[in-house]
């Protein structure tokens, strides 16, 4: 009986001593795990990652940049890490924004565009030190010398020369001064512009309409216009054939050069040029042509059937 008691008592004290050493494992596990989350929230370790660098400042307020790759210790509550600085290529878009924006020719023409600068930072100590929030600063910088080429070309240029407006930017932004006798963009802010590139130049939806009208109206004036030239031409030239043929007939009935046309001639041809519309307009009918000594009006009569008189086209002179 006692030897049952103390077995039960053995087995206890067993039980208890395991679940006193997993209280203290989980303990210790979540004092380590507690330990290591508060290190890595207030970075007392941190680490610099490839291309990339830290600007950490010091207790008395000295700021200095961290580019060895690696990982390294801070004194907590004496230094703070300020920011962590990509050295890798940069994009930056003008207005901010991928989406094309709206931009003023110098015809005050409205144009929508869209360009992106390429940039690496190469002196952390202008960049992150020198500089309060260097990328809203460049931005503008960058914002303001693109538009001001941009905004000072004419609309044709910016859509048919776009390879030269890059290459004027890409060297504007590289060495011209942002100010007269200022800095340029890489002198101020410690960076290197590797490339520039205007993506998209065009007109706006309701200018394009609005062309496309314009050009189609000039199209249907030109078209008209060529339609009148060419009548023109076609009624000088009748004009001239019908004065020719005139001076022939005159010839060819004796008359002399300088001399005035019969009036009889005149009428004729001209009884002759109504008899012919008649014809064209009349089908099926013949002409009798009925002259009476030049001053009554000539009368032109369609073919009676059946007449006996009428063989082909003649002419009669009223007595």
């Amino acid at each position: 009986m006692k030897e049952q008691q103390s077995q039960i008592f053995l087995q206890r004290a067993r039980f208890f001593t395991i679940m006193r050493r997993i209280a203290i494992l989980l303990i210790s596990l979540t004092l380590i795990y507690s330990l290591a989350a508060v290190v890595y929230s207030t970075q007392v370790i941190y680490k610099v990652k490839l291309n990339y660098a830290v600007i950490l400042e010091q207790f008395g307020g000295k700021r200095e940049a961290v580019t060895d790759v690696g990982w390294h210790f801070r004194l907590p509550f004496f230094t703070r890490l300020e920011k962590e600085v990509p050295l890798m290529n940069q994009n930056i878009y003008i207005g901010g924004a991928a989406e094309p924006i709206k931009i003023i020719s110098r015809e005050n023409v409205a144009l929508w565009t869209s360009a992106l600068m390429t940039f690496r930072i190469k002196d952390l100590k202008i960049w992150g030190i020198e500089n309060l929030s260097p990328e809203i600063l460049l931005q503008g910088d960058y914002d303001g010398i693109a538009k001001d080429i941009l905004q000072g070309k004419e609309v044709n240029k910016l859509i048919s020369e776009r390879e030269v407006i890059k290459e004027e930017i890409f060297h504007a932004l590289k060495n011209r001064p942002i100010n007269k006798n200022g800095p340029t963009l890489e002198g101020k802010y410690g960076i290197e512009v590797v490339s520039f590139v205007l993506n998209e130049t065009r007109f706006g939806d309701k200018l394009v309409k609005a062309t496309e009208e314009k050009k189609r109206r000039q199209l249907i004036a030109e078209a008209d216009n060529y339609a009148a030239d060419q009548e023109a031409q076609r009624i000088t030239k009748l004009y001239k054939a019908y004065l020719s043929g005139i001076k022939s007939l005159h010839l060819a009935l004796g008359g002399r050069d300088g001399q005035q046309v019969n009036p009889d001639l005149l009428e004729f041809l001209s009884q002759q040029k109504w008899a012919t519309a008649y014809e064209k307009n009349e089908s099926n009918q013949k002409t009798f042509v009925l002259h009476g000594g030049g001053k009554p009006p000539a009368v032109t009569l369609p073919f009676q059937a059946g007449s006996k008189k009428a063989q082909g086209s003649a002419s009669y002179t009223e007595k």
